[in-house]
């Protein structure tokens, strides 16, 4: 199985790497990031996405301010390095991870006193959240693959794999975890309507590693689920309240059928991901372009006098999740975050 980085500090060329999501299948393409506008503009076309990966690129943002901010004087220096930290919090609102990563690598630099030390401490403490977050996968991925019966079918939305990560994934480190057991895993990736994340990202990432898979349009997941084609349905999130779990659009869909069908319904995340003192209708839902709906390539399938909605995230209440599976262990029902779980400085 490719256990390779996704999204990485290139310590020799002194730039962010990371694999350009947008381009794939039928692209495999490493970009160098050495801007803050560049970053900004990569994680607002997804080429970088995934709540995980955008803590690890919140992080690096912050060092990358660190090393172009050009001020002698420290406490400008400061001013200019948060300045641009809010500049790429404010490309995706409804992740939580990507603020984290920026404040936890602002917090760290709070011990310097010049602009060098700063840059050495921004650096080596986004390179921690790197490394933590892929340790955090394999955890996470140990703590679900327990939870998969030894031959089984899964269905997932969206990618929450090791391109919405620094490497192995959550949803998909499950997945993966149990294939690393013994355990007879297929999967059932739905397309991901409007960007099609499960149908580009997800079978990429599983075909790539000899993972049997299955792609279907999100509107036939309830049909498989009803013929008993499906025996657990694995998601990731973006940001988990204390009511509610957030993540593409189409997951709460699914969450009502799999209730419907008696089907489990897992999510996987990291500790991170979790915002236990907001509640859902304190969340920010980010709305996309209508381009990503009325267009599919070079052709335009909507008419320009008719509206389009495009939220990119819907919230699944928690009481129809099976389980929230996190790096620590296995939360069940009744799942109550703001008495188990608080926001942590780590993974």
């Amino acid at each position: 199985m490719d256990t390779s980085p996704t999204l990485w500090w290139d310590s020799d060329k002194n730039c962010l790497c990371y694999i350009e999501q947008t381009l794939l299948p039928g692209e495999y393409r490493i970009i160098e990031c050495r801007s803050i506008d560049r970053l900004a503009t990569a994680i607002r076309r997804l080429e970088i996405r995934g709540a995980p990966a955008l803590g690890v690129a919140g992080g690096y943002g912050v060092a990358i301010a660190a090393l172009t901010v050009k001020s002698d004087a420290f406490p400008a220096f400061m001013e200019g390095v948060k300045r641009d930290a809010e500049l790429i919090r404010s490309t995706r609102p409804t992740a939580i991870n990507l603020g984290w990563g920026i404040d936890r690598v602002l917090a760290a630099m709070k011990t310097a006193d010049k602009p060098d030390e700063a840059c050495t401490i921004a650096l080596r403490e986004a390179d921690t959240i790197a490394r933590e977050d892929t340790a955090c996968c394999h955890a996470i991925g140990k703590n679900g693959a327990a939870l998969l019966p030894d031959r089984c079918t899964v269905l997932t939305h969206c990618n929450a794999g090791a391109l919405a990560c620094s490497s192995w994934g959550t949803a998909l480190g499950v997945i993966r975890s149990a294939v690393e057991a013994g355990k007879d895993v297929k999967v059932i990736a739905c397309e991901t309507r409007p960007l099609l994340q499960g149908a580009r990202l997800t079978a990429w990432e599983l075909a790539r590693d000899g993972i049997d898979v299955t792609v279907i349009t999100d509107s036939m997941a309830a049909r498989f689920m009803r013929s008993g084609k499906i025996d657990a349905v694995v998601v990731g999130a973006d940001r988990i309240t204390h009511d509610a779990v957030f993540n593409k659009i189409g997951t709460y869909m699914h969450a009502i059928c799999a209730r419907h069908h008696r089907i489990p319904f897992y999510v996987a995340a990291p500790l991170s991901t979790f915002d236990p003192e907001k509640s859902e209708h304190d969340v920010e839902i980010e709305e996309r372009a209508r381009e990503e709906v009325t267009t599919m390539g070079s052709r335009v399938y909507i008419p320009d006098g008719a509206k389009v909605k495009n939220p990119a995230f819907d919230a699944t209440p928690m009481d129809l999740v099976t389980a929230i599976i996190t790096e620590n262990r296995v939360l069940r029902q009744p799942i109550d975050t703001r008495s188990h779980l608080s926001r942590t400085t780590s993974h």
